[in-house]
């Protein structure tokens, strides 16, 4: 009788080795691919590029193109994995990528074909300077650099870098830092579910807020700021000749400031409230757990 039982463990044993083993080896079958091709444009771009799962890289390049690189990479995550083998999928994709061009208006990302799922597409594009983007990712990060028209930019877990803009910008991601560059007027508007934020060169208005990170912000303010953290510091350098309504509260941290405020209200260590220089747009600054600092 023991050695029957012995028997019957050791098979059942060896039967969830084999189906973990067979299961392994499907959940790591895998396939990658590239793609490339040019879209003739003349004028402004309007593009919309789209991804489930995978970066996202625009830079600016020539005035007459759109240069587009897909990076593809198929997987089976289940014993089901669906009809076609990863092989198969990439090959479809790479056979008829996910690009529709009216005129100047491009859509890149956008896959109806329910077989291929379980697929991740990277791009990386050359476009005009004198490009509209909505981007967004599902999962990855995102470089966006040399733009000279609006950028939106959305990832649901990722970095984004957002350089040399020169128009408004809207940046967001659930998980991950955000930095933003410009070189021109236009308005900022960004926000993390968790993560640092660093802003540089706004000339304009400005909203930036994160659940849980740090916000550090350079520029001349001619509207309103609106900044806030959950939890960090909040630290601006105003350049030009500074002139605002400041509004400023820390739940815990101390608030410091380069500029002589006059002081409306009470006057408490974790909240200043007044106009500087004779007041202005308005400085709106609120962080739960964390010191301010303006110079």
């Amino acid at each position: 009788m023991m050695r029957t039982v012995h028997a019957a463990a050791l098979g059942a044993a060896l039967v969830l080795s084999q189906a973990c083993g067979l299961s392994a080896a499907v959940m790591d079958q895998r396939a990658e691919g590239t793609f490339d091709r040019t879209l003739n444009v003349t004028g402004r771009v309007d593009l919309d590029v789209t991804t489930g799962s995978g970066r996202i890289e625009v830079r600016a390049g020539q005035t007459d193109r759109v240069e587009v690189h897909g990076r593809i990479t198929a997987s089976d995550w289940s014993l089901r994995g669906g009809k076609l083998s990863p092989e198969e999928r990439v090959k479809r994709l790479q056979a008829n990528p996910p690009i529709e061009q009216t005129g100047n208006r491009i859509r890149i990302g956008r896959i109806a074909d329910e077989d291929l799922r379980n697929v991740s597409v990277s791009y990386t594009l050359v476009v005009p300077a004198q490009t509209t983007l909505v981007s967004s990712t599902g999962s990855g990060s995102q470089e966006i650099s040399g733009l000279r028209e609006r950028v939106e930019v959305q990832t649901g877990s990722g970095s984004i870098r957002v350089r040399d803009a020169s128009s408004d910008v809207r940046a967001s991601t659930g998980s991950g830092r955000i930095e933003v560059f410009k070189n021109g007027k236009g308005d900022v508007d960004v926000s993390a579910g968790s993560g640092s934020i660093e802003i540089s060169g706004v000339h304009g208005g400005l909203r930036a807020s994160t659940g849980s990170g740090s916000l550090q912000v350079e520029g001349e303010q001619t509207s309103d700021w609106r900044l806030s953290t959950s939890s960090g510091s909040i630290q601006i350098q105003l350049s030009g000749k500074p002139a605002f309504d400041l509004d400023a509260a820390s739940g815990s941290g101390s608030i410091d400031t380069a500029y002589p405020v006059t002081v409306s209200g009470r006057v408490s260590k974790r909240e200043l409230r007044g106009p500087v220089n004779g007041g202005g747009p308005l400085l709106h600054l609120r962080t739960s757990s964390g010191g301010i600092r303006i110079r």
